[in-house]
């Protein structure tokens, strides 16, 4: 016989952590102590960078090959198969090679967060909450007013709704019942992580009237309406947070194509540099909103993680990585024409597929936009000791100020 099927449950954590199983352990908030903190749940916010489900559950399907490399299909993933979420928060089966054919003491990623993936609170099938929830969506931004409807805010009161429902069927279910839902009193212990904004500055990307100037003046309004979401959300009761900066907007291959002019300075690795400025503006403003939110929220416990190096270490080393050109695109065509990953248009009369590439292992960038796999592998990989993190701390430590 052949080795019993892995079993998945779609959904989605947060970001780029890797951690040991956390099944107990002292309680979220707390100061000290050798045991991990035992996160019962996590409740994620943000764009494209963890969603697993959110916007094809409110928009549509996405089309063959997405997911292809890892779950065979489409999942709700922008990516040929798992974001860098979904390799910390995944529970191997302990004697079955759950991972691309792989022995499970090789697939050294990191350790395991002990729970299920999360989740995408718009997903009405297969579901599974009761270890927390995903609000994430593709798109989504800040501040009003962007491509998705899901701007923070809205993401904040599905979760606030989401809450106040559980507590009420709570006291209502049965014991059976109870199972499927997150008990009320592990929302104060939960982890609460965010990776959003980058959509918020790629607006002027697509904007001619939006000039760099005005972007760089938008920043501290964007991050007041971040800083009053978070207080929204300490004020329901979360307490450690864990909020990722934003990566390299510059160095998207589809920003790069369309967004380069004569003018244009690109930097040795062809990103574009003036974007990566603004990014870097946009992170050094969050660090230090985060570092009021810590001083302002007496019982909160913040950590800060630079996504930005992480990312941008991965692009400037592709070659010693085994990848390519990092501003060569897997799935689809852009240039001259543009056919989209998975997409057929007509182009001189005859249909084109945009078809992905032999071998997505070799790329950093999926579909010009989004990673690949490998890449979200690697970003995991360089994130999850501490070692990018304000404090540095890694995700098991979370709950505990240094």
């Amino acid at each position: 016989m052949g080795s019993p099927p892995c079993t998945w449950v779609l959904g989605l954590v947060v970001l780029g952590f890797a951690v040991e199983q956390m099944v107990g352990g002292a309680s979220a908030g707390g100061r000290g102590g050798s045991k991990s903190c035992g996160f019962p749940a996590i409740y994620n916010f943000g764009d494209s960078n963890s969603d697993t489900g959110g916007r094809v559950s409110a928009f549509g399907q996405d089309p063959s090959p997405y997911g292809e490399t890892f779950f065979g299909m489409p999942s709700g993933r922008l990516s040929d198969g798992r974001l860098v979420i979904d390799f910390i928060a995944v529970r191997r089966h302990p004697k079955i090679n759950c991972i691309a054919g792989i022995d499970p003491k090789k697939e050294t990623v990191a350790e395991e967060l002990g729970l299920p993936y999360l989740s995408a609170y718009l997903d009405s099938i297969g579901t599974n909450i009761s270890h927390g929830a995903n609000f994430a969506v593709a798109g989504s931004t800040i501040r009003p007013g962007g491509h998705s409807p899901f701007f923070l805010d809205i993401q904040i009161s599905q979760f606030i709704h989401f809450k106040t429902r559980t507590a009420l069927l709570y006291k209502k279910l049965s014991k059976k019942g109870k199972s499927n839902l997150p008990r009320p009193e592990d929302f104060s212990r939960a982890l609460y992580t965010f990776d959003m904004g980058q959509n918020d500055l790629a607006l002027f990307d697509q904007d001619t009237k939006t000039t760099e100037k005005k972007v760089r003046a938008s920043i501290p309004e964007i991050l007041e309406k971040f800083s009053k979401a978070i207080q929204r959300l300490y004020k329901a009761g979360a307490r450690v947070f864990w909020v990722h900066n934003i990566g390299p907007i510059g160095c998207s291959p589809f920003t790069v194509i369309y967004g380069e002019s004569k003018t244009t300075k690109l930097d040795k690795y062809g990103c574009i540099i003036s974007q990566n400025e603004v990014a870097k503006e946009f992170n050094k403003q969050l660090k230090d909103g985060v570092s009021k939110l810590r001083a302002k929220l007496a019982h909160s416990v913040f950590t800060y993680v630079d996504v930005y190096s992480a990312k941008y270490s991965v692009i400037s080393k592709a070659k010693k990585l085994g990848f390519n050109d990092p501003m060569k695109i897997c799935c689809g065509i852009y240039g001259k024409y543009q056919v989209d990953c998975g997409s057929t248009e007509t182009v001189n009369g005859k249909k084109v597929y945009g078809k992905p590439c032999a071998d997505p292992s070799k790329y950093i960038s999926w579909d010009g936009t989004h990673n690949t796999e490998a890449t979200n592998k690697l970003i995991a990989k360089l994130i999850v000791n501490g070692s990018l993190s304000v404090p540095p701390v890694s995700l098991a430590d979370a709950c505990r100020t240094p």
